[in-house]
């Protein structure tokens, strides 16, 4: 326990860019949700239950494209149980001008055709109709009493293929975005995106060195333990309670409304914990499909998806096919990059290439760079979020090119980033100059790490790789309340994914001025307290934080104020300090703590409250350094990861522990994207591993601990110099890893994942150029 907290002195320092300190920030105490979490006692989606809850299920289609010629659901809902049984034709039309958000995604006519298909399936999985019932054998029973009739089409899985004059049309309507003029063909290009920095013609001119290579990747679930799982009561009135995992309860919230064409004041979402979203909660699936059964019903329904279910029909990452030239001088300065990204976007637009172009070479000051990003539609499910959407393939490109260059100029990989590393100053290729970066620092932390000198054994190789990450601020919205005891409640509108409740005490109580042990955070819903943005883009403890510190701020201001009406003094005779009112000018000096003010709260204006609604601005950008080990089996291709080190600039480690494992699990991540992760698909565009079983994610046996190294350059547009962590690491592992398999092998893979039969073909096919 904190036995003597900081003094807070000056509540004005908060705005005045001075950074804040304290004894509770920096510090590792215990996470406040821990002790219910390894009970069992801590509460999911799934785990709600009230009277009379009927169970509700999905019917997907077998198949990856087909047209939806008749729907039969009558002998499914003649089976006793069987309360209600919904297809899209019970979901509202959603018009052109209704579709978007001043043009920003969601487009609402795809979310909605994606929660239940109209007219085609676009994907196995996709879902067709949902059904109530009174228990899961009743539901699952009517299931298999759907008829449907298909008329089955030809399908594209693969990316390059769908990009092909000749591929099968997901959708008959679709006219490339961003191409002028004006396709008159439809095709499975949605859009183009391009990023344009400099002259890459000149750039190439003076170039003496030019790399030019193609790099795959395929998509990757996030692999979140929890599926996704909800339960909604609609009432007589109309008034809606959704209960569910998510990352972001007014997601949720605005999302249903738009759907459903619902009031947003008659949805009330309330939040449960989650067991890991990784981007992949950052949209809805069977919200909508639960409150239309519940409408439909009158009772509340429960849903929750099974593990295939979660393969089949939720958004992984998207793949990724890229193209890039890369020129630099004999001394290793980069003049030029050039080159064509293109993403599946799954069944609808939306993948996140234009992510994947600004962020590629975002580490590195380069004067000429030309990307081109294409959203490619394909009969898979539509692309989510996963943790730095787009940038991990990207990188993974990008950090190959710039080993590559290190070997043919024979440098170290290290000094050949430090060469051409971005400082502050540097302008982005897409338009943004940096500020308070700490990218030179993780490398020279990386090149002085007793890591990257350790020496190497036989068929053992060692990468490296850097990463960059925006960070986003958003709106955001915090209350506190001084309870009469002294006690603090901090409230705000963000799920905790990743240890935010514990961020949230440790700013507010180095501003109040309290012990940690004395702040309690609750995550409420969506009717106690300002809308706030989704959970996500490294942004929590950033924006959210920042309307915390408000907060507290204010109530400090107002805990002065309060002393000196019960001292009958101005309020700049007050100070606060170690959670106390002083009056120090006194004749006698005079106290009041934060419980005494609190009890006195009637004869000073009622209750102690605040509550803050911002939107915050001034998020400091990422970057990460990461150096991989790995030892290579030539007989068999496998790969072992003998030792990895991540290195980020952190800002400022709000909590070192919770950062750390944020690093810690991105690398996992990563390692698995690198080496095994990929979806299966048949001839017939089924999905052949969905499941823990085949979909092989690394466990413990496959990685050594993951040693971190926290770079602290501080983001003077926060209280106490926040940045954000959580996307940064998973984006160099791709790279690291590459990078660390082509040294080891004497060959270079281009081609994401890095399997066993993959590796061992690489060696041979190597082996036999060397004969020859």
């Amino acid at each position: 326990m904190n036995e003597e907290p900081t003094q807070y002195a000056d509540v004005a320092e908060l705005n005045s860019g001075k950074l804040l300190s304290g004894s509770v920030v920096g510090t590792r105490p215990v996470r406040p949700d821990g002790i219910d979490k390894v009970t069992g006692k801590a509460r999911f989606g799934a785990d709600v239950q009230l009277p009379g809850t009927l169970t509700g299920v999905v019917f997907r289609s077998p198949h990856a494209h087909a047209r939806l010629l008749k729907i039969n659901v009558s002998a499914a809902l003649a089976l006793p149980g069987v309360k209600a049984i919904i297809t899209s034709d019970d979901l509202p039309l959603i018009t052109e001008e209704l579709a978007m958000d001043k043009g920003q995604p969601p487009d609402f006519r795809d979310l909605s055709a994606n929660i239940l298909a109209r007219e085609k399936v676009l994907y196995e999985g996709h879902a067709i109709a949902a059904i109530a019932a009174i228990d899961e054998m009743t539901a699952q029973q009517a299931l298999s009493l759907i008829e449907v009739d298909y008329a089955v089409l030809p399908h594209v899985i693969d990316l390059q293929q769908a990009m092909e004059p000749d591929a099968p049309l997901l959708n008959e309507h679709n006219i490339t975005k961003g191409i002028k003029p004006v396709p008159k063909k439809p095709s499975n290009i949605a859009s183009r995106y391009e990023q344009v920095h400099g002259d890459v013609a000149a750039g190439f001119a003076e170039a003496e060195i030019i790399i030019v290579e193609e790099f795959t990747t395929q998509p990757v679930h996030q692999a979140y333990i929890e599926p996704h799982a909800c339960l909604a009561q609609v009432a007589p009135s109309g008034k809606t309670d959704i209960w569910c995992s998510s990352q972001g309860q007014f997601m949720v919230q605005a999302y249903c409304a738009r759907l459903l064409q619902m009031p947003l004041c008659d949805i009330r979402v309330i939040p449960m914990e989650i067991g890991g979203g990784f981007g992949g909660k950052t949209t809805v699936y069977l919200e909508p499909l639960a409150v239309l059964l519940s409408q439909k019903t009158g009772c509340p329904v429960s849903m929750e998806m099974t593990r295939a279910e979660v393969f089949k029909a939720t958004g992984p990452t998207s793949g990724s096919y890229m193209s890039i030239k890369i020129g630099a001088r004999n001394d290793g300065t980069i003049v030029a990059v050039e080159g064509v990204l293109c993403y599946q976007a799954g069944a609808f637009p939306g993948s996140p290439v234009r992510l994947g172009c600004m962020t590629a070479f975002a580490p590195y000051n380069i004067p000429n760079v030309k990307l081109i990003g294409y959203d490619v539609l394909v009969n898979r499910p539509k692309s989510a979020a996963y943790r730095a959407p787009g940038a991990p393939m990207a990188s993974f490109a990008a950090e190959s090119l710039i080993d590559m260059l290190a070997q043919k100029l024979k440098m170290d990989p290290i000094a050949l980033r430090m060469l051409n590393a971005a400082d502050n100053g540097t302008q982005t290729a897409y338009g943004v100059n940096f500020k308070n970066i700490g990218y030179r620092q993780t490398l020279e932390a990386a090149r002085n790490h007793p890591h990257y000198s350790a020496p190497l054994g036989p068929h053992q190789g060692r990468g490296i790789a850097s990463g960059f990450w925006f960070n986003i601020g958003g709106h955001s919205s915090a209350a506190i309340r001084i309870n009469d005891d002294g006690s603090v409640l901090v409230s705000t509108g963000n799920p905790d994914i990743g240890g935010s409740r514990a961020s949230m005490a440790m700013m507010a109580a180095d501003i109040l001025g309290l012990a940690y042990e004395q702040i309690q955070v609750e995550i409420v819903d969506t009717s106690s307290i300002a809308p706030s943005d989704l959970t996500g883009g490294s942004r929590v403890t950033f924006a959210v934080g920042m309307a915390v510190s408000q907060a507290a701020s204010a109530i400090v201001e107002d805990l002065r104020r309060r002393a000196a009406l019960l001292w009958l003094v101005d309020q700049d005779q007050v100070t606060w300090s170690a959670g106390f009112a002083l009056l120090m000018n006194a004749t006698t000096p005079k106290r009041f703590s934060l419980a005494e003010l609190a009890q006195h709260s009637a004869d000073t204006g009622g209750p102690i409250t605040a509550e803050i609604t911002i939107n915050a601005q001034g998020a400091g950008p990422g970057f990460a350094t990461h150096i991989c080990d790995v030892e290579l089996d030539p007989e068999t291709g496998g790969v072992k990861v003998l030792r990895y080190t991540a290195i980020q600039d952190v800002g400022k480690a709000i909590h070192p522990a919770y950062v750390e494992g944020q690093m810690q699990g991105g690398a996992v991540q990563g390692i698995g994207w690198a080496l095994n992760e990929a979806y299966l698909y048949d001839e017939n565009g089924r999905l052949l591993n969905p499941g823990f079983l085949d979909y092989r994610i690394p466990v413990a046996s496959d990685v050594p601990m993951i040693d971190t190294v926290l770079v602290e350059v501080p983001n003077p547009r926060h209280p106490f110099g926040v940045k954000g962590v959580g996307e940064v690491p998973i984006i160099p592992p791709l790279g690291a890893v590459a990078n660390a398999v082509a040294r080891a092998a004497g060959t270079r893979l281009f081609d994401l994942p890095m399997s066993p039969p993959a590796i061992h073909k690489a060696l041979k096919r190597a082996a036999r150029r060397r004969r020859q």
